[in-house]
């Protein structure tokens, strides 16, 4: 028998049917149960977030990812942080705030080689070691400083520019001296590009006349496409390059449904006249990089120089729409669930 924390009740939220395209409600379950006692080299860590993120879609559908779907009946994946409240490892010890896959439950039993870090910005908000200071942010910075190399003055786009990663990235192409251009969904979010992320200029694709207010936006057309989406904003996008241009494909938001393949624009023409290079980035590829990645965006939020907004629901039963929300564009900033 497992033995288990005495006066502990874990709360879980499980996949409990496999979906076809973005999950709802009625994918998810939410269960209540003990909380086992750590073994050697575990520790139990009592989880305060869990994030939300575009892709989780991904590793819940059965097609083919970078990682192996959620099994039915399992906890969902997603990054998480909280607090260590027991330790059977010597790397970690009680009371220490740490990040990791921990899934979206109240108390997460891992080992202690699987946690991703130790969060040591504790004067900072716990929750940003999930946004600015966790993978976004590190996607952000090192997609754009590794894949699009911008140089001082040139032009940097952006979609989904309000976003968790949209947001940070246009951020940095300004302390980095480049152009902004964020294009986002509705007034509200191009208004937050503008007025809170400082883009130079901020497009709603949901107005109509894309190709024209990328044209009017871009003039001399952009050298560096950060692209959270796929699908239409990425096709106006491809006929706005810049000669010798670098396209980041981040995200593939736009499209729900890889089954059957969407049909799309052929890039191999565009791509040859203008010398440009279409790369995908992967922030697990470039876990050397994180440490320094975080240590610089935490500089810039304490020198106010980088600004944040975060979408915070409450409790299991809000997760379990959560990914359907984060799709249909409802949240206006990273977008978060607060355990209790």
């Amino acid at each position: 028998m497992t033995e288990t924390m005495p006066g502990l009740e874990n709360r879980r939220v499980i996949l409990a049917a496999r979906p076809k395209g973005v999950p709802g409600p009625e994918h998810f379950a939410v269960e209540d149960g003990p909380v086992p006692v750590p073994g050697p080299g575990q520790v139990l860590v009592r989880t305060a977030f869990w994030s939300v993120d575009p892709a989780m879609r991904g590793w819940v559908n059965d097609v083919p990812n970078y990682i192996p779907p959620v099994e039915i009946g399992a906890v969902m994946r997603s990054f998480a942080v909280g607090r260590v409240v027991a330790s059977r490892h010597p790397g970690f010890a009680e009371g220490e705030i740490v990040t990791g896959l921990f899934g979206w439950q109240r108390y997460a039993l891992v080992e202690g080689a699987t946690i991703d870090r130790k969060v040591v910005e504790t004067d900072l908000p716990q929750s940003l070691a999930l946004g600015l200071l966790g993978l976004n942010g590190v996607t952000a910075y090192l997609g754009l400083t590794r894949v699009g190399a911008p140089e001082p003055g040139q032009m940097v786009l952006v979609s989904t520019a309000a976003g968790a990663v949209g947001s940070a990235v246009g951020q940095i192409a300004k302390l980095l001296g480049c152009r902004t251009v964020g294009v986002a969904g509705g007034p509200e979010k191009t208004a937050l590009c503008r007025d809170v992320f400082g883009y130079d200029a901020a497009i709603d694709y949901k107005a109509g006349g894309l190709d024209a207010a990328l044209a009017a936006a871009c003039p001399d057309g952009w050298n560096v496409y950060f692209d959270n989406t796929c699908g239409p904003v990425s096709d106006a996008a491809l006929h706005r390059m810049a000669t010798g241009a670098r396209w980041i494909i981040c995200g593939t938001a736009a499209v729900t449904d890889w089954d059957p393949w969407p049909d799309g624009p052929r890039v191999h023409r565009a791509l040859l006249v203008k010398r440009a290079r279409m790369e995908g980035f992967l922030v697990l590829d470039h876990k050397d990089a994180y440490a320094d990645a975080i240590a610089r965006l935490a500089g810039w939020v304490r020198d106010g120089r980088i600004v944040w907004r975060e979408h915070i629901l409450d409790g299991a039963e809000a997760a379990r729409d959560a990914i359907g929300m984060l799709y249909r564009g409802e949240n206006t900033g990273k977008l978060l669930v607060r355990v209790d």
